[in-house]
């Protein structure tokens, strides 16, 4: 479980905490959690999301359990540090659809003693590391991985496989398009989808110039 680090204020730095997972593993709700407690606290708190990230709300962070707070959306990363300016606490959610500018970005203001907050996905739709996660989860002081529960097994999901026939990065979408997956569940899941796309070809259908050429 988490715990804010305990604030000491001879120490004029701030810190990067990363909330990262899977779809519908509860980042975004975890990050608002966080945020509205520093809200209660009445520390000046502002929250960024990419302009990309239209789903529920073109101004509001909402996660799939309808929780919500106001965000600003930005098309960069470079937006953020002057709209920040004067915060105590900066939350930043979908972070992986930002460049790689978010790193500089969410450093800077933690060296600046802000308190910054970070939600993502750590991995795409085919597994890999997602944009600049990586990165940020490597130089964050906390990294908080949840966890989704499998639609087919039960078990913990910590992949995000896309349903949709789609190979684009970044599609955005919901249960229609996306479902939490195990470990398992996902290697299966991709190794059908492989073989539901390899081309056969009839052998009939071969030419027959092609046919002589073999023999």
């Amino acid at each position: 479980m988490f715990l804010e680090n305990t604030v000491n204020h001879k120490e004029q730095f701030g810190w990067i905490e990363v909330i990262c997972g899977s779809m519908f593993s509860g980042k975004t709700e975890e990050l608002i959690r966080r945020l509205k407690r520093a809200q209660f606290a009445r520390q000046r708190v502002e929250i960024f999301k990419p302009t990309v990230d239209v789903r529920y709300n073109d101004e509001m962070v909402v996660s799939h359990d309808a929780n919500e707070i106001r965000s600003t959306p930005v098309p960069a990363a470079a937006n953020i540090p002057i709209l920040a300016d004067g915060c105590d606490v900066v939350g930043i959610d979908e972070a992986q659809f930002f460049d790689g500018e978010i790193v500089r970005v969410c450093n800077d203001l933690a060296n600046k003693g802000i308190r910054v907050i970070v939600a993502g996905l750590d991995m795409d739709f085919k597994g890999n590391p997602f944009g600049p996660m990586p990165n940020l989860m490597a130089t964050a002081e906390y990294v908080t991985k949840v966890h989704a529960v499998c639609t087919r097994t039960g078990n913990l999901a910590q992949y995000s496989y896309r349903k949709a026939r789609s190979e684009d990065l970044v599609l955005l979408g919901e249960v229609e398009e996306y479902e939490p997956l195990s470990r398992a569940a996902y290697f299966k899941a991709m190794l059908r989808d492989k073989v539901r796309n390899m081309k056969v070809t009839d052998p009939e259908e071969i030419p027959s110039k092609a046919k002589n050429a073999d023999a």
